[in-house]
């Protein structure tokens, strides 16, 4: 029984910016008040992850980069809980949650967000709600929290606003990638009422619409996109060999900026494949590059496009556009986690699975062992890879 307990585990931590994960043998403590410890099944590796580690992350910026645990698209099942845990058990199947959901902040009441704020500011710091740390190295030094869910260990202490539970028949592996990206970009097309459809910015049937940068969040817009009965689903990315991914995913077109006809741009490109020659009614930037996120704006149509924001981009970046551009209507928004309410909403998004419209297994491209946690991250970067997943 290890109740109670500190465990000794394997995790991989991050010691440095844009160097190798080390694997070694860490402690974790048991959970306190308003805490679960989770046994690792399954953790993918997601770019945020790779984001943070490059330095580039304004949180976790290379000036001040301390010893971190990365991870946070992870399922596993729950080893203990501490004092006043009633909604969740020991044996329990969870995912984890970068986003939390407490039910009782002003965000998580309102239902058009799911901003919930409840352990963000510690969050953010790579600390627990009490302001400490449940990991230590085999020096006794503190090893910091990340996004709440450090899943690159085997075993992890989280809140338990940030851990919602699953049936135990779901596929641990597909839960996985119900953490992050998937959710993202489903999620942010506004399946079925769901996501950002509480901020009005559902695509609609008929409709058409055009991706930028194709992830596992642009291609799971594109599924999006394609269940809603979208006409028109434009991906847009500068790698030609990602054609093939989108198709499998919704996409009727495909568009590589950087092979334009001469004198064409991508916004005029892309404004000359809409039906009446005004703009895309639905677009998303999945890439976190600001010119690609203006030019997404500029490419939806005037008077009721929606832009949506999707990709984090590096620490100090900024943003630009000719105010004409909105005043004749056009709508410049942003979301994280797709909008969607972890505990609340993520019966929806196991359900979509359930009916073929989000297909989970296809986004998984590599599949890894633990211990080969950095290869992974070479995977990521290679131009072939939707997700790894890894098994503990």
């Amino acid at each position: 029984m290890t109740q109670g307990k500190i465990i000794e585990c394997n995790a991989a931590v991050a010691y440095s910016p844009a160097k190798p994960l080390t694997i070694e043998k860490i402690t974790v403590e048991a959970p306190k008040t308003d805490e679960i410890r989770v046994k690792i099944v399954k953790s993918a590796l997601c770019h945020t992850d790779a984001f943070t580690l490059s330095g580039d992350d304004n949180e976790w910026p290379a000036s001040d980069f301390k010893p971190v645990i990365l991870g946070h698209e992870a399922a596993g099942v729950i080893e203990s809980v501490g004092p006043n845990v009633t909604d969740l058990a020991e044996g329990d199947h969870v995912i984890l949650l970068y986003t939390a959901e407490c039910g009782e902040c002003k965000f998580c009441i309102d239902d058009r967000t799911n901003l919930c704020v409840k352990v963000r500011s510690t969050q953010g710091k790579g600390l627990m709600p009490d302001g400490t740390t449940r990991f230590k190295n085999s020096k006794g030094e503190p090893i910091y929290h990340f996004m709440g869910c450090s899943s690159f260990s085997e075993y992890t202490v989280v809140s338990k606003h940030s851990a919602v539970k699953v049936a135990k028949d779901f596929d641990l592996e597909k839960a996985a990638l119900l953490g992050c990206g998937v959710a993202t970009g489903f999620g942010a097309a506004g399946y079925e009422g769901i996501g950002a459809a509480k901020k009005n910015n559902q695509i609609t049937k008929g409709s058409s619409v055009a991706v930028f940068g194709l992830g596992a969040v642009g291609c799971s817009v594109l599924e999006g996109a394609r269940a809603a009965g979208a006409k028109k689903i434009i991906a847009v990315d500068v790698n030609d060999k990602k054609e093939e991914w989108a198709r499998s995913f919704g996409a009727t077109d495909f568009v590589n900026p950087t092979k334009l006809a001469e004198g064409e741009t991508i916004v005029s490109k892309l404004t000359s494949m809409s039906d009446d020659g005004y703009g895309i009614d639905f677009t998303y930037d999945c890439t976190g590059n600001v010119n690609v996120m203006n030019d997404a704006l500029m490419a939806s149509a005037r008077g009721t496009g929606i832009s949506t924001v999707i990709g984090v981009a590096p620490s100090g970046a900024q943003i630009s556009v000719r105010p004409f551009y909105l005043i004749v209507g056009r709508t410049w928004t942003g979301i994280a986690y797709g909008n969607i309410k972890g505990k609340t909403e993520m019966n929806r998004l196991i359900e979509a699975s359930d009916k073929g419209d989000l297909t989970l297994d296809k986004y998984i491209t590599h599949r890894r062992k633990f211990s080969e946690i950095n290869t992974a991250f070479e995977d990521l970067h290679s131009g072939d890879c939707l997700r790894t997943v890894f098994e503990y």
